[in-house]
């Protein structure tokens, strides 16, 4: 059974860095509306990021945006069946209390809510509050992030943690009452680093699919996690990351991509090549890597899926197909009306969804 799931859009103007596409402020009201079309649809999640420092340019792209798990936490009082995801940007806040923030969100959710550890690549979302630990943090911040769920598990597990480590010294840190079940935790370890952090301490691994209609053209990515998650005897799976753009025909839909990037926000684009630079430590397989591969990456360059309601049904339902891939997350050019296309024009067709039936998807829209 394939996971899907949805990306919200808590920062301005969703993924795509163009001036000709859907402008629009990120809202509570905003992803309310998206999130509860995913749920009436049958999807199976929803995540919200972390993003504290915007890119800039004429768009000003990701210069407004949301906090991740206040977000979260009022939507799984709205919610009854969908999972929810918040990000910690593991520099911000301290590992004792995201595990209590997420005790809080899994009682108010009964148990549908998981946390994604965002290890950091982006210096100056750090650097503008004093957070940034220096350039060594790039080499280092898997270790970081070890340290960091550890001590969140053990606290999510016993209540009391006093790991002493090389960043977090632990003193009979405490924590009551418990989550009821454990809160699964994901990650989006693009390099063999963190997927190797991913294998060892999280449920799924999030990466980009890549290419514009080539479905399985990352193929060896969720490959190289399952590689990970055998060598660690876990079973954690990938959960690809796709953009779509549909119309009726394949034409129509095309022509919007091809819209979007003539009105590419080059200034933006610009701040977010430099940034991706910065990292000193990265691998052919890192995040900032896989930006910089990519001549004007309005979409991240992550795999863009574009054309006719049937034509993206079929290349979801082979991306479903790559080996280690367990679930695929969405997000959108428009997001209401590309989750309501979704919910009734696409999943229909998708042989990968077939198990979510009309009578499941009235009971969900139903409450």
């Amino acid at each position: 059974m394939m996971d899907i799931g949805v990306f919200i859009p808590i920062n301005n103007n969703g993924w795509i860095i163009s001036a000709t596409s859907p402008q629009y402020m990120p809202s509570f009201e905003l992803n309310k509306r998206v999130v509860l079309l995913a749920e009436q649809n049958g999807l199976d999640f929803a995540l919200s990021m972390i993003k504290l420092h915007g890119f800039g340019g004429k768009t000003e792209f990701w210069d407004h945006g949301l906090e991740s798990f206040t977000l979260m936490a009022g939507l799984a009082s709205i919610t009854r069946r969908i999972r929810l995801y918040a990000s910690t940007a593991v520099l911000t806040i301290p590992p004792a209390i995201v595990a209590r923030m997420a005790a809080t969100i899994a009682d108010i959710s009964g148990g549908r809510f998981g946390v994604n550890i965002v290890s950091g690549w982006h210096k100056i979302e750090y650097s503008q509050m004093g957070l940034w630990p220096g350039d060594d943090h790039f080499g280092k911040r898997y270790d970081y992030s070890t340290e960091y769920v550890r001590i969140m598990q053990e606290l999510w597990t016993s209540g009391h943690s006093d790991l002493k480590g090389e960043f977090f010294q632990m003193d009979a840190c405490k924590l009551s009452p418990r989550p009821a079940e454990p809160i699964k935790l994901v990650a989006a370890g693009q390099s063999d680093r963190g997927m190797e952090f991913a294998a060892r301490y999280c449920d799924f691994n999030f990466a980009l699919g890549e290419g514009v209609n080539e479905p399985t053209k990352a193929a060896s990515v969720p490959a190289r996690m399952l590689a990970h998650a055998q060598k660690a005897g876990r079973d954690v799976g990938s959960y690809m990351l796709y953009m779509i753009i549909a119309d009726e025909t394949d034409a129509a839909a095309m022509a919007k991509w091809e819209s979007y990037n003539a009105g590419a926000d080059r200034d933006a684009l610009a701040h977010l090549l430099g940034k991706a630079a910065e990292d000193t430590a990265p691998s052919d397989t890192s995040m900032a890597s896989a930006i910089q591969r990519a001549e004007l990456p309005i979409n991240f360059n992550m795999g863009t899926l574009v054309g006719s309601y049937a034509r993206v049904a079929a290349m979801l339902d082979e991306a479903a197909t790559m080996p280690g891939v367990k679930g695929i997350m969405l997000t959108f050019d428009d997001f209401i009306q590309g989750m309501e296309d979704y919910g009734s024009r696409i999943q229909p067709l998708m042989r990968c969804r077939q198990h979510i039936s009309t009578s499941q998807v009235d009971r969900a829209a139903a409450g």
